[in-house]
Parts: C-alpha cells; sequence; structure tokens
C-alpha cells in the first residue's frame, strides 16, 4: 500500500512519529510531504520518499496556502496514495481536504490547538470552518487528550465514531531510560521546547528569579530554538548567573540526566512530549494544570502541577520541589517513570495508531 504522510515540521515527524513510520514501512511504501529540513536525510535512509513542500507554519496567507492545497493536489495525483495521514493545522486542513475531494482514505491527527483556538474571535471561527470541511470525510481524527477532542465535538467538527484518543504520541521506553539521579546541592532545573511566549517561559523565568533571590541554590538549563525574539531576555538572564541556553538539540537525553527537574508551564499542549520523556528518565516534572500537560504528572508523586499562566504558582511548586530531600526526588521520578510504563509506551500507541488508520 502507498501511503502519504503530511506535516509541516522535519523535527517533530522525526523525533516523535520514527516508530511509527518504521512500523509502516514493513508491509507499505511510505511517502512524507514537509518543508525540507535536516531531519529529512534520516527519514529516507529509513526508507521514505520525500516530496519538498514549503509552507508558512504560522499565520493565514490566502496566496500562500492556495499554493500549498495545489501542491497536495500534484502529490496526490503524482503518488496516488491509497492512504493519507495528516499532522499539525495546515496539513491537516489542506491536506485533509485535498484528500476529501480526491476520494482518498485519510486521518487528521490533532496534536493541539494552537493560538487560533486560544485567541478566539474572528480567526477561530474560520478555522472551525476549515477544520469541519476537512475533516468531515476522514475515516479517523486522533486526539491527544480528551479536551481537545471535545472541543472537537462541541463545535460539530468531527462525529463521536470518527475519533480516537491517543496516550500522545507515545514514549519509548528503551530510548528514555532511566538515567542515574545526579548527586550536588545545586539543583538542575530543565526546559526543552521552544522558546516563546505560549510555552510559559515568561513566567519560569520570573520564578527562577523569585527563587535565586532568596538565596534557593538553583540553575535552569534551557533548550530549544527561539519562535520568538527572545534573545535580550534570554542574555539578560544569562548574565545574572543561573541561566545556561543551549540552542535546539537532536539529542535531549544527556541534558535530562543531568537535570533533576524537568519544567513546561505551557499555556496549551497536545500532549507534551517532553514531559513523557524525562518522566520516562526517571526525572521528576512540574507543568502547567491543562490538559495536554498534567495527564502526564500525578500531583505530589511524580512532580507537581501549577496554574497555567501563573508564575507565582510556578514558583510555589519549584519551592516545593528545592524542599524535597535528594531521596524524595529520586524516588518522584521513579514514580513517573512506572507512571509511564503503564499508560504512555509508545509500543501501545503505534499498535492502536495502526488499528484505526
Amino acid at each position: 500500500m502507498r501511503i502519504l504522510i503530511l506535516t509541516n515540521f522535519d523535527v517533530g515527524l522525526y523525533q516523535f512519529r520514527r516508530e511509527l513510520i518504521q512500523e509502516l514501512l514493513t508491509k507499505n511504501e511510505v511517502y512524507i510531504s514537509l518543508p525540507y529540513g535536516e531531519l529529512v536525510a534520516p527519514l529516507v535512509e529509513m526508507g521514505c520518499f520525500f516530496f519538498d513542500t514549503p509552507m508558512e507554519r504560522r499565520g493565514m496567507n490566502p496566496v500562500r496556502d492556495a499554493k500549498l492545497f495545489a501542491a497536495y493536489r500534484r502529490i496526490f495525483r503524482e503518488v496516488k496514495p491509497e492512504k493519507v495521514i495528516c499532522y499539525t493545522i495546515k496539513p491537516n486542513i489542506y491536506g485533509g481536504f485535498a484528500a476529501r475531494l480526491a476520494g482518498i482514505p485519510y486521518a487528521v491527527n490533532i496534536t493541539g490547538l494552537g493560538t487560533a483556538f486560544e485567541s478566539g474571535g474572528l480567526l477561530k471561527k474560520m478555522v472551525t470552518v476549515m477544520y469541519r470541511l476537512s475533516c468531515k470525510k476522514a475515516k479517523t481524527v486522533f486526539f491527544e487528550n480528551a479536551e481537545n477532542r471535545q472541543i472537537f465535538l462541541n463545535a460539530k467538527i468531527v462525529k463521536e465514531r470518527q475519533t480516537c484518543l491517543l496516550s500522545g504520541a507515545g514514549v519509548n521506553l528503551e530510548r528514555y531510560a532511566v538515567a542515574d539521579y545526579p548527586a550536588g546541592d545545586v539543583i538542575k532545573f530543565l526546559f526543552i521546547g521552544r522558546i516563546m511566549r505560549e510555552k510559559g517561559v515568561d513566567e519560569l523565568l520570573s520564578a527562577m528569579r523569585r527563587l535565586t533571590g532568596e538565596g534557593v541554590p538553583c540553575t535552569l538549563d534551557m533548550v530549544g530554538g527561539y519562535e520568538e525574539d527572545y534573545g535580550a531576555v534570554v542574555e539578560e538572564a544569562e548574565s545574572e548567573g543561573w541561566l545556561t541556553y543551549w540552542d535546539y538539540q537532536e539529542d535531549v537525553r544527556p541534558f535530562i540526566a543531568a537535570s533533576h527537574c524537568f519544567v513546561l508551564p505551557s499555556w496549551h499542549e497536545g500532549m507534551a512530549n517532553t514531559n513523557l520523556e524525562c518522566a520516562a528518565s526517571g526525572r521528576p516534572v512540574i507543568t502547567s494544570r491543562i490538559h495536554g500537560c498534567m495527564e502526564a504528572v500525578e500531583d505530589g508523586v511524580t512532580g507537581f502541577l501549577c496554574e497555567r499562566k501563573d508564575s507565582g504558582s510556578l514558583y510555589a511548586a519549584m519551592k516545593r520541589f528545592c524542599a524535597l530531600s535528594m531521596e524524595e526526588r529520586r524516588a518522584m521520578g521513579l514514580a513517573g517513570r512506572k507512571r509511564m510504563e503503564a499508560v504512555f509506551d509508545k509500543k501501545r500507541v503505534v499498535e492502536e495508531t495502526i488499528k484505526r488508520l
């Protein structure tokens, strides 16, 4: 069978869908359509056929989006796929609608609602209508958290029989094995993600300033590329001595191993993969009390939850963690690992995905 995967970013496809693609390749030809990036090469080495498909990941430009829709139509004519799998908002909308018009069975993956639903107003109404058009004939619409699924049902974008709720993308328990918990009196917090407002970066920096200002011995490593102009903000924090910025890293495992606790105060997520990866590695997680984040944490057992957009709540959670003994922190991380084994094993997610395609 010829299977075509549409997405907007090589990193997400390779890092989080690699195991699914490996399984699909055992019995199928797999084609991938996305903008070129460094991680396209390993996907091609696995056996995928690549179509370079430029697109703007953010914003709505009618001319460029029309070109993207036309590009999908051309790719469909060339590949003649027997099944299409869409990830991320523009491939979901334009790729899903193109597959619907072509009469090709397709699946849509809602990996998060993004700023369109967060902002509300006219943009939300437009995206809702577009999603209705693209999802109407989808065989399956996958969701990574129950709240996103309910929002789509309430908006009459999908019918319940179309939906499938997954445990996010799952986590590879072999790749993210338990790492020895580091010794040391200075607590190393870790943030992995895009350096942007919606990931709670402002709240995190504010909480760190309060902690270090009180003399709490802690530092913060930030791993990830800039999505917005945070250069000056990060440089200022680095000059204060408690922050180290590492830019994007293909392999984050060494940073997880060196940390005592992972922190992600995000505003919205489909399912935060970094929470899963760090918990699987035996690290406590502090994250937002929102769907897409809180599923990874049993509050007070595997980490702590904080309120969204609330630097004071985040500060309190981080200070609470700092007050734990070394053994309590280590035990919290191991409890998180057990939760990942029980709920978020990627093997089960891949099996469920293939069953519903």
